[in-house]
């Protein structure tokens, strides 16, 4: 067994999302070991956010 992850980000949570649920379509709940998620934004021009999400999931 092998252990992986995937990381994921967008700049829309929704995107984030259909992302994350278009890569775990194929999964097992007994593969997926956690997934992280974290948001953040800053200010440049105009206010910008970011979305992302670590998944650790095993493999045999």
């Amino acid at each position: 067994m092998m252990v992986r992850v995937k990381i994921f980000e967008e700049s829309h949570e929704l995107d984030l999302m259909d992302d994350i649920n278009s890569f775990l379509k194929d999964f097992e709940k007994k593969e997926i070991i956690d997934i992280k998620y974290c948001s953040s934004n800053y200010m440049a021009e105009e206010q910008i956010y970011s979305f992302s999400a670590m998944i650790i999931y095993c493999i045999e």
